[in-house]
């Protein structure tokens, strides 16, 4: 199925009304983000075959955490467009009400930027591009 059908069925199915994503704060953006990455992450551990829950859960776990999120932008950062990384900043200085409870600061802050390009990639049906960064960020980090 072609992305513009996969989107049209979304928007019928859901009821979606078009907005301007540049309207979205990037903590909401981050938020999106973060549901959309972890999804792509549970998809590529679940295909490594069944196993227990638990080690599938400890291996997502490892891979969406902050620590994680902010190896992989290090890595992308040369392969973003401006707009792209205009986004993860917009991010990554947003003033979150919580805390980072497992990782430093600065780590939370890159994570909640990469999740933002994530969920701004998302929103704007840039899938392709969205799967390609994650793809180059996990072969470069050597989790593929």
């Amino acid at each position: 199925m072609e992305e513009s059908m996969i989107q049209d069925l979304m928007k019928q199915a859901l009821e979606l009304q078009d907005v301007d994503v540049c309207t979205y704060s990037p903590l909401v953006l981050a938020y999106i983000g973060d549901a959309v990455y972890e999804l792509l992450i549970r998809t590529k551990v679940i295909n490594h075959g069944s196993m227990q829950v638990n080690k599938m859960h400890k291996k997502s776990a490892s891979l969406v955490k902050a620590e994680t999120q902010a190896n992989l932008i290090k890595v992308l950062s040369e392969e973003l467009t401006e707009e792209e990384m205009a986004v993860y900043k917009r991010g990554r200085n947003a003033k979150a009400v919580t805390t980072a409870k497992h990782a430093t600061m600065i780590d939370y802050r890159m994570a909640t930027g990469f999740e933002a390009l994530m969920g701004y990639l998302y929103l704007t049906d840039r899938y392709e591009r969205l799967l390609g960064l994650v793809h180059d960020g996990l072969e470069k980090i050597g989790e593929l």
